[in-house]
């Protein structure tokens, strides 16, 4: 037996599939059955997207679940991560395809609002730092819901708020700023992202990513 015979799996999700820790613990099952008395270390990672607040509760993160809409307005149970004054907020917890019903999507109407309340608790929970994943969502809302439930409101030209996600924000003549949430501007945001896409145009993001939200061309054009 060789004491020394280590390995570290750093494993991200199979989206659709297996999650980074489903991932990692196949690996460590077939490594073992070739070499049992191999010393595995098994450290889920993500790229903003799905498992993102997971690896940080690996890394020794304080995980704190809690109530939010998900995209379409149903409550889901949904969580984020917290360490002192750092907090990881995922977007895909709260407003992810995987919060949809099987083979239902919501291009046009889905929102964000629940990934701003769970911005909102990380702000509650004395946070300075976030760290806000971005990858995995549902929605198409260019964060209006999200930011809807910081104290933003997104008016029509008769003053009334538009209705949720992408589609309703063709009748947006107004943004009110003036209730958002004052401790953002105290805190440090960091974005988790692996994807520096523009956010219209051929390469933007209703173009590259709406389709994986169920968006149809006709879709894509109207969010464009």
């Amino acid at each position: 037996m060789n004491e020394n015979r280590r390995v570290l799996i750093a494993a991200d999700k199979f989206k659709g599939s297996l999650t980074a820790v489903q991932v990692a613990e196949r690996v460590t099952a077939g490594l073992r059955r070739v070499v049992p008395d191999l010393t595995v270390e098994a450290l889920p990672v993500a790229d903003g997207g799905d498992g993102t607040v997971d690896a940080a509760v690996a890394a020794g993160f304080e995980r704190r679940e809690m109530r939010v809409a998900g995209p379409l307005g149903q409550e889901v149970t949904a969580a984020f991560a917290l360490r002192g004054d750092t907090a990881v907020v995922e977007m895909a917890e709260a407003s992810g395809l995987q919060r949809l019903p099987a083979g239902v999507f919501a291009p046009l109407t889905a929102s964000t609002y629940g990934s701003g309340e769970l911005l909102r608790a990380a702000l509650d929970a004395g946070a300075r730092t976030i760290v806000f994943g971005v990858g995995g969502s549902a929605t198409t809302d260019g964060g209006a819901g999200m930011l809807s439930a910081l104290g933003a409101r997104f008016l029509d030209e008769d003053g009334e708020p538009v209705p949720p996600g992408g589609g309703g924000l063709a009748d947006l003549a107004r943004a009110d700023l003036s209730g958002l949430d004052p401790r953002l501007s105290e805190v440090e945001l960091v974005l988790a992202s692996d994807v520096d896409n523009p956010l219209t145009g051929p390469k933007g993001a209703p173009a590259v990513y709406g389709p994986q939200k169920g968006a149809s061309p006709d879709d894509v054009e109207t969010l464009d």
